[in-house]
């Protein structure tokens, strides 16, 4: 996690209570301030018919960008139930480096049937290689590759809050990367 000057824009890593991250995103947008939640594809009953709608993968969480002091401004001024996730070594507010969330975004944004959400505590990231995707709906985008449900995937974490884990990954599409390349 890494804090940059006051005024610089921030990814911040935001709990919402209730499930209103919906709500939080639309004021948001409303404001003209960049957001993120990811979101997936869910079979739902509406009035007894199944019905094939777009909901957040993760309930309870949103990132958003704005500089240090727009976000503590804003938390004091909002009525939304909205909460930092904090980084329980450093006891401050988890901030996700940009090129980790464009490859978060580039993951998760294709609200593929075949992502897979986990918590930090159901992966251990160290295990696996760092690697690019160089063709496909995925292509440039980094992260670790790991073997999850018996297949080969990418897997793009923000340590302390989720990762998100791609459809199978065909070997010819996987590049190895040096450690010292990306900073994910």
């Amino acid at each position: 996690m890494q804090k940059t000057e006051d005024n610089a824009q921030n990814w911040y890593a935001i709990r919402v209570t209730y499930n209103r991250e919906m709500k939080v995103k639309a004021s948001l947008d409303d404001a003209g301030v960049e957001s993120f939640i990811p979101m997936c594809y869910k079979d739902v009953v509406v009035r007894a018919r199944r019905v094939r709608k777009l909901v957040p993968s993760v309930h309870n969480l949103i990132f958003i960008k704005m500089s240090d002091s727009e976000m503590k401004q804003f938390k004091a001024t909002t009525a939304l139930p909205i909460r930092y996730i904090m980084d329980p070594h450093t006891k401050k507010p988890i901030i996700v480096p940009e090129r980790q969330m464009d490859n978060f975004i580039s993951v998760s944004a294709t609200n593929d049937d075949g992502l897979i959400y986990l918590s930090p505590d159901q992966i251990n990231i160290s295990r696996g290689d760092r690697v690019r995707i160089i063709g496909g709906m995925f292509s440039g985008c980094e992260g670790t590759l790991m073997r999850i449900r018996g297949d080969r995937r990418l897997v793009v974490s923000i340590p302390g809050v989720m990762a998100v884990a791609t459809a199978f990954i065909h070997p010819s599409l996987i590049m190895k990367i040096d450690e010292n390349d990306g900073n994910e």
